[in-house]
C-alpha cells in the first residue's frame, strides 16, 4: 500500500482573485460547449486546462494548515445533530507529515463561516436571447443567493497545535468524548490526548489564527504505548463501550485498549494474531461491542470477538491485492465495504459468510489503490471512495439503470448534459483538484458534506446531487 504523501513541503499562503473580464473582450472568445472530461479515458491535450463547474456543488471551500496531513478527523460538537443551514461551522483534528520529525504537530482547527447554497439537480437553460449577458451576471446573482441561502466571503480557519514526535500516520476522535483523540505515530508509538482547553479555546475565539502563525504547545499525551514492534496505521474506537480502542501495527498485531478510568487505559499485552502481513485497518462492529474486523496487506478481511480469545472468528480473501481499507456499515450493520490497493472496492454482506462468497457487489472504476472507504451516515446505501488516481467517487449502491428516467432527464436538460455512457448507474459524483488523496470523512452532523485531505490541503465539498438521499426530516 502506498501510504506517505510523495516529497511533503510546507504550504504557502497564496492570496488569488479571481478577475471577472470585462464584456468587450468576452464577447470576442467563442462559447465552447461544454464537456465532462472522464478520468483515465479523456487526455488533456496541449495547452487545455481543467475547470471546476461551481453549480456542481451546494459547497466546495480549500484551505491548508501548513505541512500536508496524511490523516484527520472530524471532532463531533455540541452545535447541533443534523444541520442544514449555511454558513455552517465545523471542528477537526489532524496530523502532519513534516519534513523533520521534531517539525510534526497535531493540528486541532475550527472552520467558520463555510457558505453554501442549496441548488438545483436540472439547472435552468439560459435565455437564447442573450447568453454573454445571462453568463456575465451570474456572479452577481449567485452572490445574491448565497447572501439569502448561506452566506458569502471566505470560510475563516482557527488553529492550535501540539507538538507530536515524528509523523503521525493516522489519528482518530473519540465519539462519546471527542476531545479525546488517539494517534499512529511512524516512531511505532501509539499517543492518547486530552484536547479539551485547544478545543474550549477554539469555541470562545473568533480571532482568525494564520496558517503559520499558530504557536506549538508542548503538551504530554494521557498514555503513549510502545508495545507495537512496528509502526502502523489501523486504530478505531469502540462506538458503543466508550474508551474502548484497538490498534494494529504493520507487523500483523492487534492490541485491545481498555479504558480504566477518563484518563488511563490497560492495553493487553498479548496480541491477537490471525493476520500473515500487516494490518492496514481495523471497523468495530455498531452493533457489537465486542466485536470487531480487520483487513491486512494479505488481501483477507478478519472478523474478531474480544470475549473468545486472540484467534478470528472468522477470515476471508477479500481482493486479489492489499485491502487497504474497510469501513462498516452503521445504518446497515450486516454490510462492510472494502478497498483494494488495485483499484477494485467490494460490498460485503456478512451474512453470507457462511456459505462462501460474501461479495454482493464489486466495483473496478478506480484505476489505482484506494486510498479511503466510508459509507454515509446518513443514507445505508451510499458510500465514498478516495483513491491514487486522485478521484473521490460518491456512490449510490440502491440505483440501478432506468431507460426511462434516464430519456426524460435527457429530454429535460437537453444539450447541457454531455455525459459519458460507460459510467457505472450507482456513480453518483466525481470529486478532482487534489493531488495525493489521502483520507475523507462525512460530518455526520451536517448531512451531504465531505472533508478530504490531500498532499495539497483539505477540501470541503457538498455536492448538489446527494441532497436526495437525505433523511425527510433533515430537509
Amino acid at each position: 500500500m502506498v501510504r506517505s504523501i510523495k516529497n511533503p513541503k510546507k504550504a504557502k499562503r497564496k492570496n488569488k482573485v479571481a478577475k471577472k473580464a470585462d464584456g468587450s473582450s468576452s464577447s470576442s472568445i467563442p462559447s465552447l460547449p461544454t464537456k465532462v472530461w472522464q478520468p483515465g479515458v479523456d487526455k488533456l491535450e496541449e495547452g487545455e486546462e481543467l475547470q471546476c463547474d461551481p453549480t456542481a456543488y451546494n459547497s466546495l471551500h480549500a484551505f491548508h494548515i501548513g505541512w500536508p496531513c496524511l490523516s484527520f478527523d472530524i471532532v463531533r460538537d455540541t452545535l447541533g445533530l443534523v444541520r442544514n443551514e449555511f454558513p455552517h461551522t465545523a471542528y477537526f483534528v489532524a496530523g502532519t507529515q513534516a519534513e523533520k520529525p521534531s517539525w510534526n504537530s497535531i493540528g486541532v482547527f475550527k472552520v467558520s463561516n463555510i457558505s453554501g447554497k442549496r441548488r438545483e439537480l436540472v439547472p435552468n437553460k439560459p435565455s437564447n436571447d442573450d447568453e454573454d449577458v445571462d453568463s456575465e451576471s451570474s456572479d452577481s446573482d449567485e452572490d445574491s443567493d448565497d447572501d439569502e441561502e448561506g452566506g458569502s466571503g471566505t470560510p475563516i480557519l482557527q488553529l492550535r497545535k501540539v507538538a507530536h514526535q515524528g509523523c503521525v500516520n493516522r489519528i482518530r476522535a473519540m465519539t462519546q468524548n471527542p476531545h479525546i483523540c488517539a494517534s499512529w505515530a511512524d516512531t511505532g508509538h501509539v499517543q492518547v490526548w486530552d484536547l479539551r482547553s485547544h478545543l474550549n479555546a477554539l469555541a470562545e475565539s473568533e480571532t482568525i489564527v494564520g496558517q503559520g502563525a499558530s504557536q506549538v504547545s508542548n503538551q504530554s499525551p494521557l498514555v503513549k504505548f510502545g508495545g507495537h514492534k512496528d509502526e502502523g496505521y489501523a486504530i478505531d474506537w469502540n462506538p458503543i463501550t466508550t474508551g474502548r480502542l484497538v490498534t494494529g501495527d504493520c507487523n500483523s498485531c492487534i492490541h485491545l485498549w481498555e479504558p480504566a478510568s477518563d484518563a488511563t487505559w490497560n492495553v493487553d499485552p498479548n496480541p491477537f494474531i490471525g493476520h500473515s502481513a500487516s494490518v492496514e485497518d481495523l471497523q468495530w462492529s455498531p452493533t457489537e461491542p465486542d466485536v470487531f474486523a480487520s483487513c491486512s496487506v494479505d488481501g483477507h478481511i478478519a472478523i474478531w470477538d474480544a470475549r473468545v480469545g486472540k484467534s478470528a472468528l472468522t477470515s476471508f480473501k477479500a481482493h486479489n491485492a492489499d485491502v487497504n481499507v474497510i469501513s462498516w456499515n452503521r445504518l446497515a450493520s450486516c454490510l462492510l465495504a472494502s478497498g483494494s490497493d488495485d483499484g477494485t472496492f467490494s460490498i460485503h454482506d456478512l451474512r453470507l459468510l457462511k456459505g462462501g462468497d460474501s461479495v454482493v457487489a464489486h466495483f473496478e472504476y478506480h484505476k489505482h489503490p484506494v486510498t479511503s472507504i466510508e459509507w454515509s451516515p446518513h443514507e445505508g446505501s451510499t458510500l465514498a471512495v478516495s483513491s491514487a488516481d486522485n478521484q473521490l467517487t460518491i456512490w449510490d449502491l440502491s440505483l440501478e439503470k432506468d431507460e426511462e428516467e434516464e430519456a426524460e432527464f435527457k429530454a429535460k436538460t437537453r444539450e447541457q448534459v454531455n455525459a459519458p455512457e460507460d459510467l457505472p448507474p450507482q456513480l453518483l459524483f466525481i470529486h478532482q483538484g487534489q493531488k495525493d488523496l489521502k483520507e475523507f470523512h462525512w460530518h455526520a452532523q451536517i448531512p451531504g458534506m465531505i472533508v478530504s485531505t490531500a498532499a495539497d490541503g483539505f477540501n470541503i465539498l457538498m455536492p448538489s446531487n446527494i441532497q436526495n438521499t437525505l433523511p425527510q426530516d433533515a430537509v
